[in-house]
């Protein structure tokens, strides 16, 4: 069998190492296998490098890619809305058809406004939250991630299970070196899925909390549902104790549904966060809200700003996006598809020998080898055989489908049977090799 060839790529890489810190510009990225890889072009579901590989590509750039690689919608209208200018210091027509079209598809997206990434949104909710309620700290979960600025660089990573301490008044470790010490101060973290935990904490605490925040579901470490009745807790505490809750939709958004997991779980929350699969890969989120929180930014109360906020390109993206999606309708396929290649995946390694866990919604979901039933929360995700996930994501890669390193799927509108098919039969030669 031939051997796949990363040759040009390691070439580039030594060049880019020159001028780039690591030769890249994302640090997920320097995490590809054998090394950060270059890539060409992308079309529909296949994605192509530098030394000519095809890969059947299930990462979909971390998410964004909804609708696929170059969607040709989604390009000419950015194309031609671009011609009529790139960012003009002031509003356009577009940009108000696309906040019309998300008041209408997202149930807290009352007023909104654009940004260029989640972190960013995420970090203007927090300033809406204590503005409004007068109180300075956020609570969080564990191993969520709300983007790589000070204040969520907490609580996201940790050495061990051991080192995270008791459940109750959690060990959080910095996931990066440089973050102002104060910031560790801003949040509450907890374990996620534990709502007796957050009544008695927020019955000690509420006095300090402006908000709650959380993944609907934890897609960035397991791909870990809800457990039932969670988010709807949530939500009555919020109620009860008159603080912000903030869904993160940054993964969820338009993965789940048109008006994303809070319309498919059917909860409310009082602002959230929409990025990655609005924009189709182009920089864009959004920050939106009910009005009596947003009304803050309104009244200038809350300062949001930025110069690239709501540029031509991007907002011409977002349009042509939820068009296509409107159009085509591609959820209940989607979580079909999921769902098939999920059982695919099981069988293929209970067949081989190997324990394996597969969970999510379909759309997204996560493979870990483990012998646990379920994981519920950040602290089940170290009692799984992450040296196994490298073999198995590297074996993949060498067949030429590309999955997340951390063992993440994702489904888009233009996968098909025969990709999940194909995909199903690469995965048991690497469960029969391994």
């Amino acid at each position: 069998m031939k051997t796949t060839s990363y040759k040009k790529s390691a070439e580039l890489l030594d060049r880019a190492k020159k001028v780039l810190a690591s030769g890249v510009s994302s640090e997920f990225r320097k995490y590809n296998h054998p090394h950060a890889i270059f890539y060409t072009h992308g079309k529909g579901s296949r994605i192509y490098d530098v030394d000519g590989n095809e890969y059947l590509d299930f990462t979909l750039s971390q998410g964004p890619l909804i609708v696929g690689h170059s969607h040709p919608h989604v390009l000419k209208s950015v194309n031609e809305y671009s011609e009529q200018g790139q960012i003009f210091a002031g509003q356009h027509i577009r940009e108000i058809e696309l906040a019309e079209k998300l008041n209408k598809l997202i149930p807290s997206a009352e007023l909104m406004r654009f940004c260029l990434d989640g972190s960013e949104a995420v970090h203007t909710a927090f300033r809406v939250a204590r503005a409004k309620t007068g109180k300075q700290k956020f609570l969080r979960f564990e191993g969520h991630y709300h983007g790589w600025l000070d204040n969520v660089c907490w609580g996201n990573s940790a050495p061990s299970v051991e080192a995270l301490g008791s459940r109750e008044n959690p060990e959080v470790f910095a996931w990066s070196q440089g973050l102002s010490s104060q910031s560790k101060d801003d949040s509450i973290v907890l374990p996620w899925n534990d709502l007796e935990l957050v009544k008695l904490t927020l019955e000690k605490r509420h006095e300090e909390i402006a908000a709650i925040i959380t993944e609907p579901v934890m897609c960035n470490s397991g791909c870990i549902p809800p457990k039932e009745g969670f988010l709807q807790g949530l939500r009555d505490l919020c109620n009860q104790y008159g603080i912000a809750l903030i869904f993160d939709e940054v993964i969820t958004g338009f993965r789940l549904s048109l008006g994303g997991a809070q319309k498919y779980f059917g909860i409310t929350p009082d602002m959230s966060i929409f990025a990655k699969a609005m924009g189709s890969g182009y920089p864009i989120s959004a920050i939106v809200g009910k009005r009596e929180w947003m009304s803050l930014i309104e009244e200038a109360k809350v300062i949001h700003a930025g110069t690239m906020n709501s540029c031509n390109p991007t907002v011409a993206a977002s349009l042509a996006t939820i068009e296509v999606l409107e159009q085509e309708q591609p959820y209940e396929r989607m979580f079909r598809l999921g769902k098939k290649l999920m059982e695919g995946l099981r069988l293929s390694a209970k067949e081989a020998g190997h324990d394996v866990l597969i969970q999510g919604m379909g759309p997204m979901f996560n493979i870990s080898f483990t012998t646990q039933e379920s994981i519920n929360d950040f602290r089940e995700t170290f009692n799984v055989d992450k040296a196994k996930l490298n073999q198995f994501i590297a074996a993949m890669h060498n067949k030429k489908v590309r999955v997340i390193g951390r063992g993440l799927w994702y489904i888009s509108a233009v996968h098909t049977d025969e990709d999940i098919e194909h995909a199903i039969e690469k995965a048991k030669e690497v469960f029969n090799e391994m």
